[in-house]
């Protein structure tokens, strides 16, 4: 049965008989009516009347229609007005841009903007790498979508979406001091977007591509990765991936299994199910079989797919052919970002014993948690309301401020591995226990912990780059000595051969 929560919060101001009874009553009646009341407050006294404005918690919407009639069927009582604290928290948009020096002065207008910004404009331009230095971009992250794929509402549209980019932008300065800005994209063209992400790029010193629907993230993605010097990352892939090792990881502990030993059924192969698969791979699982609604994911049924070949060519060393709840027989864990109710308790039931289930589909998990929870010996879901909560928030904030830091141009699978140990280290062995595998949302240890992780490992790439552009730079000036007139080509010194 679903509860009230603070996604649906609401504020009635109820004009009611000024008795000692009045209040009570419109308590009671929100309460009988499925409510949970959060406060009461008198906004308005008269001889004969009270206003009171009463906050309370509601399932959905339909919900705060239904106890607004159930007010106003009390005798003297009348609503005069809802409020929907969600749109509130909305009107004017969630994050805005405040200026990090003074402007209180004719000097200080001089040196910010004219004739002063003239002379940092020409030293970028004698020297562009200088940018990092000298404006927001070594701070700043573009979030972009176009979209197609929000949240579970799918495809809304750009404007539609930009509640969820402002949040995304908010999270990012909230836990990771990450300056990073929605940019929707007005088209779905996969030329497009890469053309426009391009043309934004010398802004910014990375790019969150967000809710964008595959196969054409895939393509997005990867092109962009390869045509742009700053990195880029696709949160629904490789943050839901980040975070699900990172809980794994600690699942195993919990359960006393080894990631190389255990034998993991994967539903759902779209953007965050393949990017799982590819993470969960590099930190040393072998045995993974991937599954779409027909089945495990065979030759047959890559079609064409460059994403689920690659998931054919590296999973399912067995060769299995059947149904998701047949290959749920003897797994270790099952990792679902698919689709709700999909599966039984009875289905988790055929599990090996110490089963790890995280059905992470939301807000309906693939599986009911409570029922899961009888026979699996660890439940993590998608939803805030269970334990063991799978949150992008913990690993994305974190990753950027380490790449950002470290001055990185391009994100590896290694960076996103450390990231999930990272985050899985920040649960002490004394806190370890089946209802606690992953730090919570609010921990501030966890973004600086993921920061620490990949800017060390981004320091790592930064400095393989510099050595090899110095190498290509003594090559280059090898190259033109031997070549010069007079000087035979055979002279040209062993490195540069």
């Amino acid at each position: 049965m679903a509860m009230p929560s603070p996604s649906y919060t609401i504020t009635l101001r109820v004009e009611a008989p000024a008795t000692q009874r009045a209040t009570s009553e419109i308590v009671h009646e929100i309460a009988a009516a499925g409510g949970s009341v959060m406060g009461v407050d008198i906004a308005q006294s008269h001889a004969d009347t009270i206003v009171v404005d009463v906050t309370c918690d509601t399932v959905d919407a339909e919900h705060g229609e239904r106890i607004v009639a159930a007010l106003d069927a009390l005798d003297g009582v009348r609503v005069l007005k809802m409020s929907d604290s969600t749109f509130l928290m909305h009107l004017g948009g969630k994050i805005s841009v405040t200026p990090k020096v003074p402007l209180k002065t004719r000097r200080d207008l001089s040196r910010a903007y004219t004739p002063g910004v003239a002379r940092v404009c020409l030293a970028i331009a004698d020297r562009p790498e200088d940018a990092r230095r000298l404006t927001i971009k070594r701070n700043t992250v573009a979030v972009v979508t176009d979209g197609t794929a929000v949240l579970g509402l799918g495809d809304i549209g750009p404007q539609a979406a930009m509640p969820v980019m402002e949040g995304k932008a908010a999270l990012f300065k909230q836990f990771a001091d990450v300056d990073a800005w929605p940019i929707a994209l007005d088209t779905t063209d996969t030329e497009e977007i890469i053309r426009t992400v391009k043309a934004i790029a010398p802004g910014f010193g990375g790019v969150n591509l967000e809710d964008i629907s595959a196969p054409r993230c895939f393509e997005i993605e990867k092109r962009l990765r390869e045509e742009l010097d700053i990195p880029v990352f696709h949160d629904d892939q490789h943050g839901t991936a980040i975070v699900v090792l990172a809980a794994l990881i600690n699942a195993l502990k919990v359960v006393g299994k080894k990631i190389e030993d255990v034998r993991i059924a994967v539903s759902g192969v779209g953007a965050a199910g393949s990017a799982i698969i590819r993470l969960l791979l590099a930190q040393g699982a072998r045995d993974i079989i991937g599954f779409d609604r027909h089945g495990a994911l065979t030759s047959e049924s890559a079609h064409g797919d460059e994403n689920r070949a690659w998931i054919v060519e590296h999973t399912n060393p067995s060769g299995f052919t059947g149904t998701l709840k047949e290959g749920l027989v003897g797994a270790d864990v099952f990792v679902g970002v698919s689709a709700g109710n999909i599966l039984t308790g009875p289905d988790v039931a055929t599990m090996n014993d110490g089963a790890i289930v995280f059905a992470l589909a939301n807000p309906t998990p693939e599986v009911d948690p409570i029922a899961a929870g009888e026979t699996a010996a660890v439940v993590a879901t998608g939803r805030s309301d269970y334990p063991n909560q799978i949150n992008n928030v913990l690993a994305f904030p974190g990753l950027f401020r380490g790449l950002l830091d470290a001055g990185a141009t391009l994100i590896t699978d290694e960076m996103l591995r450390v990231a999930a140990v990272a985050i899985s280290s920040v649960v002490s062995e004394d806190e370890l226990n089946p209802a606690f595998i992953i730090p919570g949302v609010f921990d501030s240890r966890v973004a600086e912990a993921v920061a620490d992780a990949v800017r060390t490992e981004g320091l790592k790439e930064v400095s393989v780059a510099e050595h090899r552009a110095e190498d290509a730079e003594h090559l280059a000036q090898h190259l033109g000595r031997a070549l010069q007139p007079g000087v035979h080509p055979g002279a040209v010194p062993a490195v540069a051969r």
